[in-house]
């Protein structure tokens, strides 16, 4: 850890200190792993199918042709999708976004493509 503590992540208080393995602060009691903490923003990068980092409102292709349940075609190569979004702890479907001719969906990473 470095010389400086992090300040809270709930009311932003300076006054953290070290309790064992967990910070604390004083003024609002809220305990947290800091080690934990940065796992989980290092894992929140999210990539497409040829390792492009894809952030909130991009634009992606799709690269494979898939079925879509409920649908009556199928979704296919080459498809544009704007304006995604990143959604976390949905199976592996990371990805919200509205397809023209199929509406709101959620998307695998790993079939997109950043244009």
């Amino acid at each position: 850890m470095s010389d400086t503590l992090p300040p809270c992540p709930e009311c932003s208080s300076e006054y953290t200190y070290a309790m064992d393995a967990l910070l604390v602060c004083p003024e609002c009691a809220h305990e947290w792993n800091a080690e934990a903490e940065e796992a989980e923003t290092a894992e929140a990068v999210i990539k497409d199918a040829v390792g492009n980092v894809l952030q909130d409102g991009d634009t992606v292709s799709i690269t494979k042709t898939m079925k879509v349940k409920g649908a009556q075609g199928a979704l296919k190569a080459g498809t544009k999708v704007r304006g995604i979004r990143l959604v976390q702890g949905s199976g592996d479907h990371d990805i919200a976004a509205k397809v023209d001719g199929f509406g709101q969906m959620e998307l695998k990473s790993s079939i997109v493509k950043k244009i």
